[in-house]
């Protein structure tokens, strides 16, 4: 199928309250716009010079979420014009996105990323760091951000159980904090579930899905 069907039918299968983001790293300008042309706005780049680099070169109605893990010294260099923050693992990058927000009169939204998969390899905070975020008076004085949720990754693996149950506890956590809002904390988002983990994502509770491969096929790191 081509680009424009698979999104398209991807779509039509989605419940109401889940947004697809379409991850578009790796891929050339001329693909995203098939997608594009479909309707779809959100678009998901993991290197922030790839993303600025596709900002300046496509329509201005693209909503650019960061998803891959994030460098603090090159929040500025997105900072003008990022949608969402997915992936931010620490106070000291919340800080710095605050401050590179406030340069341009904005207010960035994040969520946190946790730490959900048994790999060393995935990044992410754990219940206790979220929560010392949270209540620090560091975090409270940030007028420049709004956390919007919670982001995860789910184990690289087949057996469905194991992904589904490091999806509960990021539904969990979910649930445990999201009554808890404040001027900079609302969070309504819960970004778990990619293309080969989605529709579990989904019956765990996601609001918000990763898909690249599924709609754009294969990814080319060459």
């Amino acid at each position: 199928m081509s680009i424009e069907q698979n999104i398209l039918t991807l779509k039509n299968n989605l419940p109401q309250h889940v947004q697809l983001v379409a991850v578009s790293k790796t891929k050339p300008i001329s693909e995203i716009m098939q997608a594009y042309n479909t309707g779809h706005r959100a678009f998901g780049e993991n290197k922030i010079q790839d993303m600025v680099d596709k900002f300046e070169q496509m329509p201005k109605d693209i909503e650019w979420h960061m998803i891959g893990h994030l460098q603090r010294n090159k929040v500025k260099y997105m900072a003008h014009f990022v949608h969402l923050i997915h992936g931010v693992d620490s106070l000291k990058t919340l800080i710095e996105i605050n401050k590179q927000a406030n340069k341009h009169d904005r207010v960035i939204n994040c969520l946190l990323q946790v730490k959900i998969a048994t790999e060393d390899t995935k990044f992410g905070l754990n219940l206790s760091e979220i929560e010392h975020i949270l209540n620090s008076n560091d975090f409270k004085e940030l007028e420049n951000i709004k956390v919007c949720g919670f982001m995860g990754m789910g184990s690289f693996t087949s057996v469905e159980n194991v992904i589904r149950e490091e999806f509960k506890v990021l539904k969990n956590i979910f649930d445990i904090n999201k009554t808890d809002t404040t001027h900079n904390f609302t969070p309504t988002i819960l970004s778990m579930g990619m293309s080969g983990d989605y529709k579990i994502a989904i019956e765990e509770g996601s609001t918000m899905i990763r898909v690249g491969s599924s709609i754009f096929g294969a990814r080319n790191y060459n």
